[in-house]
């Protein structure tokens, strides 16, 4: 079903503004819901270039594999993009896109690039935030916010990688702004929060040692929340918790630029700094095979447009 956006009385997603010539407003909302037929596509509402075509089931009926589709290829001044996906109790998406966000140089008058993201969770459901990374072309001038809202059972697996500049072109964020807030909450309470805001007066902070280190990839993983079913299996559980830590660290240690793991209130943490958005995106790959069978019961089976 398509038809034009109307934002839900709760929404925390940005308001409408009235739409200025040259500039692309795209607004998408996603429902899942589990049917007899297994995970299906209930709800499509969409606005300006930004859309999905049908889910593909490489892993069958339970498992949808959807592309977010956004043919401008980038954002420029005054673009913004809202997007709300809803997944009903016990059903499961993962969500990807077929190649990177570009958020361009902004114009002389410096109005910003924004996107907003609300994902929510029902009981029992599941969804996996998977998309490409974002490159912040020297100029740009760029807010992102993200909204996660996870009920009891819910599970997530969230990445975000962001390239500060084109290093492969030796281009350096110079000069910009980029502002990025991440909020997850766990039965309505915030349970994980992050916040990071590079401009002109705190722009050391992509050279200091204890922010970016001059490695202009910024990578961050978020999964779970992972929890004992019961009393009795609480200490079976920490020692599969242990382990799987175990073996994420080891990835870590193996990767060629900076990462570690970290636990927060049940959720696994993964941090990276690097140099190229392609070896942070295959550790980050690395990662969420051996985190997919752990939290959700599902082996890894990765989108085949990652192949492409």
């Amino acid at each position: 079903m398509n038809k034009q956006f109307v934002p839900s009385a709760d929404s925390s997603v940005l308001p409408a503004e009235p739409s200025v010539p040259s500039q692309w407003h795209g607004q998408l909302r996603l429902e899942f819901a589990q049917t007899r037929r297994g995970v299906r596509l209930m709800r499509t509402e969409h606005r300006g270039p930004l859309y999905v075509q049908k889910p593909f089931y490489p892993e069958g009926p339970n498992t949808p594999h959807v592309y977010l589709l956004h043919p401008p290829g980038g954002l420029v001044s005054g673009d913004r993009l809202v997007i709300d996906i809803a997944v009903a109790a016990d059903a499961h998406a993962l969500v990807t896109t077929p190649g990177a966000g570009r958020l361009y140089k902004a114009r002389a008058d410096q109005s910003l690039q924004r996107q907003s993201v609300r994902l929510r969770i029902a009981a029992g459901a599941s969804i996996e935030w998977l998309p490409l990374e974002a490159i912040l072309f020297p100029g740009a001038h760029a807010q992102t916010e993200t909204r996660i809202d996870i009920a009891e059972g819910g599970k997530l697996i969230f990445w975000d990688v962001v390239s500060f500049g084109l290093p492969a072109n030796g281009r350096v964020f110079d000069a910009g702004e980029f502002n990025q807030s991440l909020k997850i909450y766990r039965n309505g309470r915030l349970s994980l929060q992050e916040r990071l805001l590079i401009n002109a007066t705190n722009r050391g902070l992509l050279s200091a040692r204890a922010g970016l280190q001059d490695l202009p990839i910024q990578g961050l993983l978020v999964a779970g929340p992972f929890m004992a079913a019961t009393v009795l299996a609480s200490t079976e559980t920490d020692e599969a918790m242990a382990e799987l830590i175990h073996r994420l660290r080891e990835r870590c240690a193996a990767s060629a630029e900076p990462a570690a793991i970290t636990l927060i209130d049940g959720f696994i943490v993964a941090r990276s700094l690097g140099s190229c958005s392609e070896r942070t995106r295959k550790l980050f790959e690395h990662l969420w095979q051996e985190i997919r069978p752990a939290l959700l019961d599902k082996p890894a089976c990765a989108p085949r447009i990652w192949s492409t």
